[in-house]
């Protein structure tokens, strides 16, 4: 077994898989009976394959083998992993903008630490006047992931933002790129931009931060419009009074803006239904609504009992 070195920021710029990935990726490998594609290495350390090279620790009969990269420098291997990531997986609007952030601030240490690549030596001959002038490094990278260059200035804020939050509050980054969190770019930009001694107090808002619902439009009806729909909408038992058919339509005009309203929060938070936490605080949150929702329907009952006992 090749025993190799884990680097946690080489680690940290890889996109997490969901539990499920996860699962059947180790399904997968457990069937083949050895990794089909090498684990890229710098130095014996780590650089591409950890979720599979997690997977053979905890399966040593599974053969793999490595292939070593000749990086100059860290800063060149995260570049090169961001770089990677952004060319071979579905990723979220979030973790592209993150892997776009960091492959630029990556790449512009590298050409600091090199000194300026794209700048011609100077000699005896005479340049050709029709030699284009060098594409910066956030217009390349804009390019490559067609995108803006500012767009990708914006994302080295957005992606250092997501780093300071993680420091101020460990496990931040895996959360938020679970979307277990719903963060606006705004405020991680905000976060990365802002001085150490202003860092606590930005991250405060972000962690108080409540998504806003979408605003749902109530609908205008008439009664002309009410009695165009009554027969798709009442129950065909019972026949709503023309008299009553505006005030029908306002009670199930209100029973669908709460149900949109419900719509809009499940769109926000898509792991309401399955992530355990999450469940608990729906069901909590629920709880007076449906107590409210039962002590109506026993006063209706009790009423309609009344009134046929009186009828």
């Amino acid at each position: 077994m090749i025993n190799l070195k884990i680097d946690p920021e080489f680690q940290s710029q890889i996109p997490p898989l969901t539990d499920d990935e996860f699962k059947q990726l180790e399904e997968n490998i457990l069937k083949e009976g050895k990794l089909l594609s090498p684990l890229i290495v710098w130095n014996n350390t780590l650089v591409d394959g950890h979720n599979r090279y997690e997977i053979v620790q905890e399966h040593p009969e599974i053969s793999f083998s490595t292939i070593p990269l000749p990086f100059e420098s860290r800063e060149e291997v995260l570049a090169w992993i961001c770089k990677n990531q952004l060319g071979r997986r579905n990723l979220t609007p979030e973790q592209k903008k993150f892997l776009m952030g960091k492959q630029y601030s990556s790449e512009k240490r590298t050409e600091a630490f090199r000194g300026n690549q794209h700048t011609a030596k100077k000699s005896g001959s005479v340049q050709s006047e029709h030699n284009q002038k060098p594409m910066k490094t956030c217009e390349r990278i804009a390019q490559e992931n067609h995108s803006s260059a500012s767009s990708v200035r914006r994302a080295e804020y957005y992606a250092h933002g997501v780093d300071v939050a993680d420091e101020l509050s460990p496990g931040f980054r895996d959360r938020f790129f679970r979307e277990e969190l719903h963060i606006p770019d705004y405020l991680l930009e905000n976060l990365g931009k802002a001085k150490p001694e202003e860092q606590a107090e930005i991250f405060k808002e972000i962690k108080n931060y409540v998504p806003k619902p979408k605003k749902v439009k109530p609908n205008k009806v008439t009664v002309k419009q009410a009695e165009k729909v009554a027969s798709n909408t009442i129950d065909e038992n019972y026949d709503v009074p023309q008299k009553f058919l505006e005030l029908y339509y306002r009670l199930h005009n209100a029973e669908s803006l709460m149900r949109k309203s419900w719509e809009v929060t499940f769109d926000l938070n898509p792991k309401l239904l399955t992530h355990p936490e999450q469940v608990k605080v729906l069901r909590f949150a629920l709880k007076p609504h449906l107590e409210f929702l039962k002590t109506l329907d026993e006063v209706l009952a009790e009423s309609s009992g009344e009134s046929s006992k009186t009828a």
